[in-house]
């Protein structure tokens, strides 16, 4: 079991180590396999009738974008899943695609994606201790909570404004683009400290 457990510890730094010192074809590959992870989980989705914003399972991959790829490559991933969107592959949520999802109630999350990739890549790369459980759960919970719904509430509220002309209260905001996504938020950020706690190195790659 020892010797079992010691091989698994060498193959998980082996594999860091060769993405992070992989060659640039390898890693716009990486990366693009990531979006299309992120845009098959975008599927996993729970319509709300009184909202327009869904619940779905894409922020898991997005959160775990940066752990994997680390602190550019992460964040490519999701640029690359954002404009590959946007050029009319359906793989938004819904099945959906195209430039209109921008100027659409959940243009400012897709923002959000990109900065909470970039920023979990950074810090999972550059501080070895992130990558505890406990250090992990508090990064990913403050990230989540800042770069995916900030922008993605400011953009919520931009569209409220463009449909209706005013702009919506912050109970409003909050109803429709926070509140219900709390729980499941909760059981992703769960799951993305213990899901990197299990496959990171916990020395310098």
């Amino acid at each position: 079991m020892e010797i079992s457990i010691d091989n698994y510890f060498q193959k998980r730094y082996s594999l860091f180590a060769w993405r992070s010192n992989t060659s640039v074809v390898n890693k716009v590959i990486l990366a693009f396999f990531m979006a299309c992870i992120t845009g098959l989980m975008a599927q996993v989705i729970i319509p709300l009738p009184w909202t327009p914003v869904p619940v779905t399972a894409q922020t898991f991959a997005v959160l775990m974008a940066g752990v994997v790829l680390g602190r550019r490559w992460g964040g490519i991933s999701q640029v690359m899943y954002l404009a590959v969107g946007l050029l009319g592959v359906p793989w938004f949520a819904g099945l959906t695609g195209g430039y209109a999802i921008l100027f659409g109630a959940t243009g400012g999350y897709f923002l959000g994606f990109i900065l909470t990739a970039f920023v979990m890549g950074y810090v999972t790369d550059k501080y070895v201790q992130s990558r505890n459980f406990r250090p992990m759960l508090g990064l990913t919970f403050l990230v989540n909570f800042a770069f995916i719904y900030i922008p993605g509430l400011l953009g919520l509220g931009l569209w409220m404004y463009m449909v209706n002309g005013t702009f919506p209260t912050f109970l409003t905001l909050i109803t429709m683009g926070l509140l219900p996504f709390i729980i499941g938020d909760l059981v992703k950020i769960g799951g993305v400290a213990a899901l990197t706690k299990a496959i990171t190195p916990k020395e310098e790659y």
